[in-house]
């Protein structure tokens, strides 16, 4: 269960990360950002997190604030997996939890 957990936990914080890294870069290169090699590979990782969200979400949502949701579900997820993580940690002994 703790591996599932921090499996879990990990991806979601690799997803945070590059729908993160893909909204200030895109701040930082402004128009040019879809040349930008490095905005294409963030956002080749957090684009099935973007489709995910776009599946759940109503038609009334634009297309431009699916990231936004898909960042603020994927926080939601990484909280209850860092409580969950915390919980089974506590039951086990956090010495069994390095």
């Amino acid at each position: 269960m703790l591996f599932t957990v921090s499996t879990i936990k990990l991806i979601a914080e690799i997803a945070l990360l590059a729908l993160f890294g893909q909204w200030v870069l895109g701040l930082l290169a402004g128009a040019k950002r879809d040349q930008n090699l490095f905005y294409q590979i963030l956002q080749i990782v957090g684009k099935p997190f973007v489709v995910a969200a776009r599946v759940i979400t109503p038609k009334q949502v634009i297309d431009r604030h699916v990231p936004l949701v898909a960042f603020l579900l994927l926080l939601f997820i990484w909280i209850a997996a860092t409580l969950m993580k915390i919980r089974i940690c506590l039951e086990i002994g956090v010495e069994l939890c390095k």
